[in-house]
């Protein structure tokens, strides 16, 4: 269960924890460079003059929420510098930063957070594939808002999970434009009176594929407006920690019920696909010190067209060549490079098995 109150000290973190208060206030009684990502989805402070109304004359449940409203512009400049630099304050030396907002206020967020000294990586537009229409008819339908990625500073570390942002793409590398539905059906989250829990609550998918893609199982994730709790939700699912800031009761108390009720993946579920780069490196000659392969043995090509054996230090002999599996690979295609684990196979009880499948069983018994 969570619990809704103040830090007590900053010795120890509050980890799946809902921090009852002004988010500035509380950051800056945390650890510092405690949290391995922010996810924040500020005040967009709209600027909304009068009620909004469709063209049957209803009335548009509109974000005039006090907390979305500001004196004045600089007002709320500085109210973001002030969570930007409690923010930044509190990440790891790796850590990085999520920021979402419309065009109401993130060129301004953008900006503030360069002069507060993170490094922007990318921006990411959310195409909304079901926005709300325009009912004024004056301007263009606001169909997509924008998230800002940031490292804490330039050349600062950061995770990203290539593969597995491309794996939930079909193959296909993620590009920085995500069309995701709005956040509505079952998913809405009503209070008791059958209204929305919360003006702008955000779907679990664009979290899902915000914290797949920069963390891993086990990270913490901080969101200082934590609103319904969707940040909590996912990343409790998907095996991250994480700290809630709200301070706001009435979303507080609906966050705790909803994420009380989120089961957490088990450890099978929660892994992604790796770089090949991020892998162990495993040297040929390990599969011949430990039998695997005998020096002798005859490696054939993928191809059938070619022949080698091999020695006991892990090197090949074929023909006139003699050097590593990519090496005699490479000559004897007169190619000018081969990746040997995947050019390279023996046979084993009549049956033809590439040599990586020894690598990989190696791969497996490190992790």
């Amino acid at each position: 269960m969570t619990k809704m109150t103040k830090p007590n000290s900053a010795e120890a973190l509050p980890i799946n924890t809902i921090l009852a208060g002004d988010c500035i206030e509380i950051m800056n009684g945390l650890p510092a460079a405690s949290v391995d990502l922010i996810f924040a989805d500020p005040p967009y402070n709209l600027q909304l003059k009068g009620e909004l109304h469709r063209p049957d004359n209803s009335r548009v449940d509109a974000v005039d929420d006090e907390w979305d409203q500001f004196s004045s512009f600089r007002a709320y400049d500085e109210f973001t510098r002030g969570w930007l630099k409690a923010a930044r304050r509190l990440l790891k030396p790796d850590g990085a930063i999520w920021v979402i907002g419309s065009y109401h206020n993130i060129f301004r967020v953008g900006a503030a957070l360069q002069d507060e000294g993170y490094w922007i990586l990318n921006d990411v537009v959310w195409r909304k594939s079901n926005p709300m229409p325009n009912f004024r008819g004056k301007r263009f339908t606001n169909a997509h808002e924008t998230m800002i990625w940031a490292s804490k500073s330039e050349g600062a570390k950061y995770t990203f999970n290539y593969e597995a942002l491309k794996a939930l793409n079909e193959g296909i590398q993620m590009r920085s434009d995500w069309v995701l539905p709005i956040c509505n059906g079952g998913e809405r989250l009503k209070d008791a009176a059958g209204d929305k829990a919360h003006p702008t609550q955000k779907p679990q998918a664009l979290l899902h594929r915000v914290l797949v893609g920069s963390t891993k199982p086990g990270d913490v994730v901080l969101d200082p407006f934590f609103g319904t709790g969707t940040t909590g939700a996912v990343a409790k699912m998907l095996g991250r920690d994480w700290i809630g800031i709200e301070r706001e009761e009435k979303y507080r108390e609906v966050a705790e019920k909803r994420i009380a009720s989120v089961r957490r993946l088990d450890k099978a579920s929660l892994e992604v696909s790796a770089s090949k780069r991020a892998e162990p490196r495993v040297p040929f000659g390990q599969l011949v010190e430990r039998g695997m392969l005998r020096p002798g043995e005859e490696l054939l090509s993928m191809n059938g067209r070619h022949k080698a054996k091999v020695r006991a230090d892990g090197t090949l002999i074929g023909n006139d060549i003699k050097g590593s599996i990519h090496q005699v690979g490479a000559h004897l295609e007169g190619a000018p490079s081969c990746n040997g684990w995947t050019y390279w196979c023996f046979k084993r009880d009549g049956k033809t098995v590439p040599i990586d499948v020894l690598r990989q069983q190696i791969r497996s018994e490190m992790s």
